[in-house]
């Protein structure tokens, strides 16, 4: 709440320096803002009695923003890749899936290995769970398994994150 909008009977005024200036009513309060040509702005409403402080607002909103640019800034969004395979997949062709693993866990990313089962391959989806450990043994030296291979409906997954 800023200026005219606090309706407080009492509050403590913190000056533009940060120097405690006393609890006092709203109205003498918003009248040393006034005088300083600045806000008047209740920082802790939920104190007895509520704290303002006389500041410039469009500075004070201004410096948020750029506080809350800066944090989003500095933070690392990990994204999920896959890569998909079926069960009966060639060495060659699997080891062009490990090298392109590799590209995205070395930029960051989480790898998802999926093998999607089609028809009578269903039947035979315990042959797949070594190749899925024998995927994640080729990439061992730079990623760790976060989640190991399980079945869910017709795709077996498996989650692998760079190692720290």
């Amino acid at each position: 709440m800023i200026n005219g909008q606090i309706r407080d009977r009492e509050v403590r005024l913190i000056g533009v320096n940060g120097e405690q200036l006393g609890i006092m009513s709203a109205r003498d309060a918003q009248l040393k803002a006034d005088e300083a040509g600045l806000d008047l702005v209740k920082i802790a409403p939920q104190a007895k009695p509520p704290v303002c402080k006389i500041i410039d607002y469009g500075k004070y909103r201004y410096e948020q923003g750029r506080k809350e640019k800066e944090a989003r800034k500095k933070q690392k969004i990990v994204e999920i890749k896959e890569v998909r395979m079926s069960p009966n997949i060639d060495t060659n062709d699997l080891n062009t899936k490990v090298a392109a693993a590799r590209k995205f866990l070395s930029k960051g990313n989480k790898v998802k290995v999926s093998i999607r089962f089609r028809g009578r391959e269903m039947a035979h989806t315990a042959d797949s769970r070594p190749m899925m450990l024998d995927f994640a043994e080729q990439l061992s030296d730079i990623a760790v398994v976060e989640k190991p291979p399980k079945m869910e409906g017709r795709f077996m997954t498996m989650f692998l994150a760079e190692k720290k």
